[in-house]
């Protein structure tokens, strides 16, 4: 039989087919593809990345500059804070680990004039005099330095104000755990001379302290350092085991390993993923897989910016 269609219309004819079968084909495909994404367990979780956590503090409205000098086991950490009425705050400044203060305050004249030199940088920044403290960590308390640069600071007419390790718990818990996080989660602070473990409960403070990651310099066995920590953190309700917010040395070097883009929050790996050198890091590694293991607790957040010292000038009228 003879074709009745003209060139032009077989032509037309081709083009029509081959688009119909490139979009059906899309479509059969695509709706497989779909069906496929719909077939997938709904407990199948993508692993969360380092800077995945994506809670936002609220920023200080016509806040107030304040400063806080920390004087720790080893050394001094100051830092320079925004703080609004509503308790909101933002960093400023910080300086970590400033162990050479401690190193050359060898005599009484030493110590007034480092001290002298280490407030002024305060003041050149904006902070007023009476808006500059001091506390001394529970483990910093125990040093013979300390009783000394204490002396120095009441020459200079400053108040230095000594806390204990339940109350530096309570500090750090205020600094660190945000309110919309205060049923579901806790807050531990790994120092060099103890740790501190710190949850809200019915609007009360719980908190408690442990070993801190120089316990290997008495030769303490790894194993009872685990066990005890272990053991101590079962005391932490079920509630609050859901996210972990944690602070201190060792997790400062733990989060700096995997930091991505300056991010406020570092979720830590699992401690199996760590491989440490110094005795010390190893020792802190020691202790977060106690209270990991303890705990369960799928995520332990690294705050780059929190410290005791910090919920210290938010505990101030």
């Amino acid at each position: 039989m003879q074709s009745k269609f003209t060139p032009i219309a077989k032509i037309l004819f081709g083009i029509t087919l081959g688009v119909g079968l490139f979009f059906g084909g899309k479509y059969l495909f695509g709706k497989k593809s779909s069906s496929m994404v719909e077939d997938t367990p709904a407990n199948v979780v993508e692993p969360i990345s380092p800077s995945g956590f994506s809670y936002a503090p609220p920023e200080p409205i016509n806040g107030t500059l304040k400063g806080v000098v920390e004087l720790g086991a080893s050394g001094f950490n100051s830092f320079i804070v925004n703080i609004d009425a509503n308790k909101n705050w933002k960093l400023q400044k910080a300086d970590f680990g400033n162990s050479l203060v401690l190193e050359n305050m060898a005599t009484d004249t030493d110590i007034r004039d480092g001290l002298k030199k280490y407030i002024s940088t305060m003041l050149d920044f904006g902070v007023q005099a009476a808006h500059i403290h001091f506390v001394v960590s529970s483990g910093a308390a125990k040093e013979a330095v300390t009783q000394k640069i204490i002396g120095g600071l009441k020459n200079l007419k400053y108040v230095v104000n000594i806390v204990t390790p339940e109350q530096e718990g309570a500090l750090a818990l205020a600094c660190v755990l945000p309110k919309a996080y205060e049923n579901d989660a806790f807050v531990v602070d790994m120092g060099s001379s103890n740790t501190k473990v710190s949850w809200k409960k019915d609007n009360n403070i719980n908190a408690f302290e442990t070993y801190g990651s120089k316990y290997f310099q008495d030769k303490t066995d790894d194993g009872k350092v685990y066990q005890e920590v272990k053991d101590k953190c079962g005391a932490i309700p079920t509630f609050n085991r859901k996210t972990c917010f944690i602070i201190g040395g060792v997790p400062f070097k733990l989060a700096k390993k995997i930091r991505q883009n300056n991010e406020r929050f570092t979720i830590l790996n699992t401690p199996d993923k760590y491989t440490l050198e110094e005795a010390k890091d190893k020792a802190g590694l020691n202790l977060y897989k106690a209270i990991k293991d303890a705990t369960n607790t799928p995520q332990f957040i690294f705050d780059w910016d929190a410290n005791f010292s910090i919920g210290y000038l938010l505990s101030l009228k």
